[in-house]
């Protein structure tokens, strides 16, 4: 099978709007979140707020998951847009041999201000700051060099530009047209609370370049700057090898 292209990123971070210029492309079967989908609603949920009323869809486990994926890597060119938070369980270096690693990080003030929004009872684990460290290092040890990083902010500053360097670093072609893309539904990436992240995404006509937003930390709710002092520092380590366009 060949490898499997996988941008590994946190939630709320222009990930899934990074995604869509990857399913616009045309070239790649692309997966939102397969891990993910079994760590929320696979029929033994991980994530730590689950309850018993919590959505469990029959038959969806890491294996069937898995074996989704292997079979689309047969066929073809396959990309991924998942969190390292929904795999920490299965790193070994024969599975992630299976996949070209690259990685989408932001900002974790803006990541946990939006989450708060969202889900103000959020727990540390979901931010998954810590695992996408955590996956970094491990990789860069094992391969001598770390994978390529980018950054929201400069995504969102310079999306060509961004765009071509991070194609250029994992040797797939560079596809400008890709960046547009019209209005309307996003079926495609809405397993979860039918799509209600994805309003932006829905509405949107592109990655188009927008100016950088500051977000002061001192109008955040404790919540949010509790969990900033945790999680600030492994941001901090995987900037410092963003890919600079």
């Amino acid at each position: 099978m060949r490898q499997i292209l996988a941008l590994w990123a946190v939630p709320r971070s222009t990930s899934t709007a990074f995604e869509w210029m990857m399913r616009t492309r045309g070239d790649m079967e692309c997966f939102h979140e397969p891990f993910g989908e079994v760590w929320y609603q696979g029929e033994e949920p991980l994530w730590p707020r689950a309850t018993a009323n919590s959505v469990r869809t029959p038959g969806l486990t890491y294996e069937s998951c898995w074996a989704a994926l292997t079979s689309a890597a047969e066929r073809g060119p396959v990309f991924i847009k998942d969190f390292p938070l929904y795999i920490d369980t299965l790193w070994t270096d024969d599975f992630l041999a299976h996949f070209r690693h690259s990685f989408l990080i932001r900002d974790p003030l803006k990541t946990l201000m939006s989450m708060y929004r969202k889900w103000p009872d959020f727990h540390i684990k979901e931010t998954g700051f810590a695992e996408q460290r955590e996956l970094f290092d491990r990789l860069a040890d094992q391969h001598g060099a770390p994978p390529p990083v980018i950054d929201s902010d400069d995504l969102l500053e310079r999306p060509a530009e961004l765009v071509e360097a991070w194609c250029h670093a994992v040797e797939i072609p560079f596809m400008a047209e890709a960046l547009r893309w019209e209005p309307g539904p996003r079926d495609e990436v809405s397993w979860w609370d039918g799509g209600s992240f994805h309003e932006n995404l829905r509405n949107s006509r592109g990655l188009e370049p927008q100016p950088r937003v500051d977000v002061d930390l001192s109008e955040a709710p404790e919540r949010v700057w509790e969990a900033y002092d945790v999680v600030e520092t492994h941001y901090r380590h995987l900037w410092q090898h963003r890919i600079l366009a």
